[in-house]
C-alpha cells in the first residue's frame, strides 16, 4: 500500500532526475562507467570536487541503488564502488543525453560563430 502512494504522488520524470541531481553525481556515474573506483581515484579524476561533497554524493547514488560500495576488511580501510544493473542502465540513458548534447552544441555553435563574427 505505502509503494502505491508514493507512486500515486510523484512523477518517475521528476524521481529520476532528483536521484541524479547534485552538482558531482553524473560525472561521478560517467566515470565509474570505466570500472570499480575508490573514492580517492574521483577525487583525483573529477575537477575540483571536495572529500566530504564527494562522500555524500557517493552515500545519495548508493542510497538510489545506482551503486553498490564494497567494504574491505583491511587496514587501512578500504572501499570500491561499482554500479548496480541500475545504474548500468542509467549510463545508457547518459549516453543518449550525451548525443543529444553534442547535437544541441553543433546547433548552437554556427549561433556563437556568427555572434563572435559580428563583435569583431
Amino acid at each position: 500500500m505505502q509503494k502505491q502512494v508514493i507512486a500515486d504522488k510523484i512523477c518517475p520524470l521528476e524521481y529520476a532526475v532528483k536521484a541524479i541531481s547534485g552538482k558531482w553525481k553524473v560525472p561521478i556515474i560517467w566515470r565509474i562507467n570505466e570500472g570499480e573506483k575508490r573514492p580517492s581515484e574521483f577525487l583525483r579524476g573529477i575537477a575540483t570536487v571536495d572529500r566530504r561533497v564527494l562522500n555524500q554524493q557517493l552515500k545519495e547514488l548508493e542510497e538510489a541503488s545506482i551503486l553498490h560500495k564494497v567494504r574491505f576488511d583491511e587496514v587501512p580501510p578500504r572501499v570500491e564502488y561499482t554500479l548496480t544493473p541500475l545504474g548500468i542502465q542509467l549510463v545508457e540513458v547518459l549516453k543518449q543525453l550525451n548525443a543529444w548534447g553534442e547535437q544541441l552544441l553543433d546547433e548552437h555553435q554556427p549561433e556563437t560563430k556568427s555572434n563572435l563574427s559580428a563583435k569583431e
